[in-house]
């Protein structure tokens, strides 16, 4: 059985610009997480994050707006199969809601990830933002 997680959650005088940069760029998602990336923004490249305890694959882009990828954490079992994850950025005035949608999650992974997506990403993109980044989170 597999679970989907939908988070909704609004940056403060942010730009989808800035949110898109943020994650699909390998230097500015290590230094807001606190940890090691490996992205670029082409469709069809893989990807890593968090030293490697996620990986997937680029699968569409629409630059500033979406992000479409597979996705899995290196704790899965070989039969799971990826995930698909997809973040939409939303202007709205001077900030931006981010709409997260990440489906086809083992189910014993999802309270974790469901968890993770604030610990280890929105809570340190918006402390990056407010200039104030983390060092490093520890390991997943």
């Amino acid at each position: 059985m597999s679970r989907t997680i939908v988070q909704k959650v609004v940056f403060k005088n942010t730009s989808p610009k800035d949110l898109y940069d943020l994650y699909m760029n390998a230097r500015k998602h290590s230094k807001a997480t606190g940890a090691p990336a490996e992205i670029t923004n082409k469709e069809g490249i893989g990807f890593a994050a968090h030293g490697g305890y996620i990986t997937g694959q680029n699968l569409k882009l629409v630059k500033d707006s979406l992000i479409v990828q597979s996705w899995r954490g290196s704790n899965w079992d070989a039969n799971d199969p990826d995930s698909t994850f997809m973040l939409h950025f939303e202007p709205k005035g001077n900030n931006t809601t981010v709409h997260m949608v990440h489906s086809t999650i083992p189910d014993r992974h999802a309270d974790g990830i469901d968890i993770g997506w604030n610990k280890f990403y929105w809570e340190p993109w918006k402390a990056y933002l407010a200039g104030k980044p983390i060092e490093k989170y520890p390991e997943m």
